[in-house]
């Protein structure tokens, strides 16, 4: 046995094809993460191509969210123990054949069905990206090669309304899902050519009990916060839902706290760096998927026609793409922490200059204020992740970009109704609107309030995440210190 799948610590490691592995999982971490977001600026007209209302066509979004969120850290595990290239060639295949079917779809029904297949072959690939390219590359080159993939991810789900509303424009809706079946075929031959196949040792258990309580953990916690807003958090089934989330993570510790071989080894979350990662970069995720008021004051402020405002749109993403992978590797040079933090203090200054954007603000403004926030981003990002990946053993990489992934999706699950609510409610705060009046019909002066509320709130958030990171940068150098100390031969 031993020869045919050898212990996990005695699988060599060939680095030559290390930038061919980068390439062909970029492509499914591409195609899994763009495909969260290109849907929505989709659903008005899947609404009316479709003939349905939008309390069903929704669920084309929601579907998808709720298989990857839930589902993240079952396959992770899995991963760790049959190994990871199997999955993550397998999640391309059902991926990009539900993207065919997705783009065949004859009713409303059929594409939710293929929405949750589309899913079920995304949560493969983006589940396990970050640990087959922490595998691929060398310690001192993995930096750079997260902030690549941390890059991949962010423009992923950046530019996905922007690329959306490129295709609704000229080609048809169909043409949304149908775009991904040359990628996902030339991902798909890539990795099975190049993604080394290291397989963990044998004999491990899969934790049965912790992946049920997980996944109607996360369920239940992905629909309170993806319906609460528009059914109001006082509603009996959403207090309901949060009620049972709190229930289900509690019974998680339990369950995971007596097993020899759990799902997710809490003993990964002792590592105090391990956990300020995870938290800081939920964090600006949320600050991430905030951004998503700013096409209302492009159109509605600014009055920007769809061309412009896509153009204006990318900007932010398009910063952090040139950031990222330049800050990953500063950080193989330099450490993660410093780099990250100093991410941190500049996305803090960005949603600072976001609220003093005003009705008057040219395109030019606008780009000066939004730039920033990408440049911050692509800063944070791929350090945070080095540090997240480098602190997990090697037959816990798995898990480890299971819960990377997942603070990635849940901060997005968050900040779209958290941002989303602090906009709103001031916008119908200061203009004063009636209730039940939708926020787009306020004048453009009281659009721009919300946003500066959100971003304000966005502000805050980051804040407390950097004085964490600052906690965390101090106790890493006291660490290195007594390590180089304790190296120290005495006399």
């Amino acid at each position: 046995m031993s020869s045919v799948n050898p212990p996990i610590s005695a699988s060599p490691v060939d680095y030559s094809r290390k930038w061919w592995v980068l390439l062909s999982v970029g492509m499914g971490i591409f195609l899994s993460t763009i495909d969260g977001s290109i849907v929505n600026v989709a659903l008005p007209t899947l609404k009316k191509e479709l003939h349905t209302n939008f309390a069903t066509v929704q669920w084309v979004v929601v579907a998808y969210l709720l298989i990857i969120t839930s589902l993240m850290l079952g396959v992770a595990r899995l991963a760790d123990m049959i190994g990871k290239k199997r999955i993550y060639i397998t999640g391309m295949v059902v991926f990009t054949s539900a993207s065919l079917l997705c783009g065949l779809s004859p009713s409303v029904q059929f594409l939710i069905g293929f929405r949750v297949l589309q899913g079920i072959g995304a949560v493969m690939m983006q589940a396990l990206g970050m640990a087959i390219i922490t595998e691929a590359f060398p310690r001192e080159q993995r930096g750079r090669a997260l902030g690549a993939a941390g890059t991949i991810v962010s423009l992923g789900i950046s530019i996905g309304p922007t690329v959306g509303g490129l295709l609704l424009g000229t080609v048809g809706w169909r043409a949304i899902f149908l775009v991904n079946l040359p990628v996902g075929i030339g991902g798909f031959i890539l990795a099975r050519r190049y993604v080394p196949d290291w397989r963990p040792p044998g004999g491990q258990r899969f934790d049965a009990a912790g992946a049920v309580t997980v996944l109607i953990t996360l369920l239940m916690l992905t629909l309170s916060l993806t319906f609460g807003p528009d059914t109001g958090w006082d509603h009996p089934a959403i207090l309901a839902l949060l009620i049972g989330a709190a229930v289900g993570f509690v019974v998680l510790v339990i369950i995971e706290s007596r097993l020899a071989q759990p799902m997710i080894d809490l003993r990964l979350f002792r590592d105090t760096l391990f956990s300020i990662s995870l938290f800081t970069g939920l964090i600006v995720f949320v600050v991430l998927a905030g951004g998503f008021v700013m096409p209302f004051y492009l159109e509605q402020v600014k009055g920007f026609n769809p061309r412009q405002m896509g153009l204006l749109l990318t900007v932010v993403p398009a910063a952090l793409g040139l950031t990222a992978p330049i800050a990953g590797a500063l950080s193989d040079r330099y450490g993660s922490r410093g780099i990250s933090l100093a991410g941190l203090v500049v996305i803090i200054g960005a949603c600072w200059l976001v609220t003093t954007i005003d009705e008057n603000t040219s395109a030019l403004g606008y780009i000066v204020r939004t730039l920033p926030l990408g440049i911050g981003i692509g800063l944070f990002q791929s350090p945070n992740n080095s540090a997240v990946m480098g602190a997990a053993p090697r037959e816990r990489l798995g898990v480890a970009s299971g819960l990377l992934a997942l603070s990635r999706s849940l901060g997005q699950v968050v900040g779209l109704p958290l941002i989303g609510a602090v906009f709103a409610s001031r916008v119908i705060s200061v203009a004063d609107l009636a209730s039940g009046t939708d926020v787009t019909d306020a004048p453009g002066w009281a659009i721009v309030e919300g946003i500066h509320a959100g971003y304000t709130v966005s502000m805050v958030l980051v804040i407390g995440a950097s004085l964490l990171a600052l906690a965390a940068f101090r106790l890493e150098w006291r660490r290195r210190a007594t390590i180089q100390q304790n190296a120290v031969p005495k006399p």
